[in-house]
């Protein structure tokens, strides 16, 4: 979903730069990175989160990685944006929405929604 949907789109918004994309394998990250000109890949997510060049964390992986990932996020500081749902149930999005609270971010989520032109 990431790489057919969120990445080429968030690739083509002219006011964000893409600076890295993280994957589960250190192979498909470097794949991934060189496909969508991201100068930065990462296979470890908490090293993504680490990196000051990072302005903002985009969650767009299966929504079971969603809480780890978005937890991970918050946790070091990175604005970030999840695609809806936050969590794989209740609790998990209740749990990230006290964490995001604490922050000092606006708080949203994303979804994807189709666009009809008339």
């Amino acid at each position: 979903m990431g790489k057919n949907a969120h990445v080429p789109a968030l690739a083509a918004l002219p006011d964000y730069e893409l600076v890295a994309v993280c994957t589960a394998h250190e192979e498909t990250a470097r794949e991934s990175a060189a496909a969508f000109g991201a100068p930065k890949a990462y296979h470890d997510m908490e090293a993504m989160v680490a990196d000051p060049d990072l302005d903002l964390v985009v969650v767009c992986v299966r929504v079971p990685w969603h809480r780890d990932l978005v937890m991970a996020s918050l946790r070091a500081g990175k604005p970030t944006l999840c695609e809806w749902p936050l969590g794989a149930n209740l609790a998990e999005a209740e749990e990230i929405a006290r964490l995001a609270r604490r922050s000092r971010f606006r708080r949203s989520s994303a979804s994807r929604r189709a666009a009809i032109r008339g």
